[in-house]
């Protein structure tokens, strides 16, 4: 690939995966470990990922099992979890959280695919915006010493770039729909 064109490329793909990781941390029907990902606890003064002070585990359908390294950070996990937007209340035991997922409500369902709908309408528009730069970089290419003919050709690639990456973001925001309203 053209080097010119590589560094749009990158940047569409960051925006793809990005948006996929976001994606990750809605919660669907069934338990998903990911949606617990952007939850930070307080390990002595740290704010610190919840993965990296216990360890995750789904061994229902509907329940997130979490497993503190330390017995004395369920407490504060706990804490996290319910001041997170999660809405979802942490019973412990002592030495163990569990997580009750709740059976989505069909208003909640259609609620979560229109938030997943609006963040594949940002993605996209990223998109388009990686694609004006490179266009508005192009053209200044044109001033410089290279042709007209050249210059339309990596339009045209950015374009069918631009066009391939909208449309794995429709298919992603497709499935993860589909996924929601999967009862």
């Amino acid at each position: 690939m053209d080097e010119r064109l590589q560094k749009y490329d990158d940047k569409m793909s960051k925006t793809k995966k990005s948006l996929e990781a976001d994606l990750a941390t809605i919660r669907a029907g069934r338990a998903n470990p990911h949606i617990l990902d952007k939850i930070q606890v307080d390990y002595y003064g740290t704010p610190s990922l919840l993965q990296q002070v216990a360890n995750i585990t789904v061994p229902e359908p509907r329940v997130i099992q979490i497993q503190p390294w330390e017995a004395k950070m369920v407490k504060e996990i706990s804490k996290a979890i319910l001041s997170s937007d999660l809405g979802i209340n942490p019973n412990t035991d002592g030495k163990m959280i569990r997580l009750i997922l709740p059976e989505l409500t069909e208003e909640r369902r259609k609620e979560l695919v229109k938030d997943v709908k609006k963040r594949g309408e940002a993605a996209k528009v990223a998109i388009r915006n990686i694609r004006r730069d490179a266009n508005d970089a192009f053209k200044k290419l044109a001033k410089a010493d290279v042709s007209e003919d050249e210059v339309k050709e990596l339009e045209d690639k950015i374009q069918k770039m631009t066009d391939k990456a909208v449309k794995e973001i429709d298919s992603t925001v497709e499935q993860k729909s589909k996924e929601i309203l999967t009862v």
